[in-house]
């Protein structure tokens, strides 16, 4: 960050000081108001999010400080590449299709700069994934698109004059796999919001105790990450259901394993599974979010060959 100005600097140092605390408190996205709270820098207050997607506070002179995507609107979820270009980097829309309005000017600077920016990436409306560093790689003014690059956070205090094949290959994969994370996170802050934060077999509330899970996995070309295509399950009830221990019949009702229905065991198994067998499980009040019949009936297909 050497040809950032030494505040400039400062502040981004203090911004990243600041997300890493807030990893200990939210360990999944970040509600809204906190990141536009924000932090305290020099007396003062310093947001790190706005109302628009390029974002200054007016503690810089002129570059962004984040640049934010908002959540996708669901049942028109994007698979993976949507936002991704051929070489492995996120690709980022200016602000309207001015390429001189001012935050895409500053999004330009940060370019010429090599100033680290912070990306929040939206789950479900009002939460965000803080990611640190992003750093704007490219700009094609031709398709109004910034091309940007994660890179690993312990590479900071970053050399700017860092160039090479490494580096590049680096960025793409870090870029390549968080994206995928991002997917996943958001996937399961929208099955969790369609559940009403409750696991659908056993009615745990633990928020950090629950987990999306698939119903076609994400390896089948339509095991997109979409609510009907997932089911909120604690810890314990994703494991079983990922290891055929339980199924899920069409009709909406559970099923043990014959052999685990059967085995002789303490209460955990007791109480945490076979008491479950042929019970119905909790679905989402919204009708298009249930779970999809056609791929409930053909992973309880997989499910009897198991038992």
């Amino acid at each position: 960050m050497a040809a950032v100005n030494d505040r400039d600097t400062q502040v981004r140092i203090a911004a990243f000081a600041f997300l890493e605390r807030l990893r200990l408190v939210h360990e999944h996205a970040v509600p809204r108001a906190v990141l536009a709270e924000g932090f305290i820098f020099d007396g003062q207050r310093v947001p790190l999010i706005g109302p628009q997607g390029i974002f200054k506070p007016a503690v810089l002179p002129d570059m962004p400080l984040s640049i934010t995507t908002v959540p996708v609107v669901e049942g028109r979820a994007r698979p993976y590449a949507d936002e991704m270009s051929a070489d492995g980097f996120l690709l980022y829309k200016y602000r309207g299709t001015d390429p001189a309005h001012p935050d895409n000017l500053g999004l330009r600077r940060a370019m010429h700069r090599h100033a680290p920016l912070v990306y929040l990436y939206g789950t479900v409306p009002g939460s965000y994934v803080p990611v640190w560093p992003v750093y704007v790689i490219a700009d094609d003014p031709r398709t109004l698109t910034f091309k940007v690059a994660v890179d690993d956070a312990s590479k900071l205090p970053a050399v700017v004059d860092e160039v090479g094949e490494g580096m590049e290959a680096r960025r793409a994969y870090v870029t390549t796999v968080t994206m995928r994370r991002l997917h996943q996170e958001a996937f399961r802050d929208r099955v969790l919001r369609a559940y009403r934060g409750t696991c659908s077999v056993c009615r745990l509330k633990h928020h950090e105790l629950l987990e999306a899970a698939h119903i076609l996995p994400d390896s089948d070309p339509r095991g997109l990450p979409i609510v009907p295509n997932g089911m909120a399950l604690c810890k314990l009830h994703h494991a079983a259901f990922d290891r055929y221990i339980i199924g899920i019949r069409p009709d909406l009702h559970v099923e043990v394993r014959r052999d685990v229905l059967e085995e002789p065991d303490g209460p955990m198994l007791k109480h945490g599974l076979q008491e479950f067998h042929g019970a119905s499980i909790l679905v989402p009040s919204r009708r298009e979010q249930r779970p999809n019949a056609e791929f409930l009936a053909e992973r309880y297909e997989l499910f009897k060959k198991a038992c």
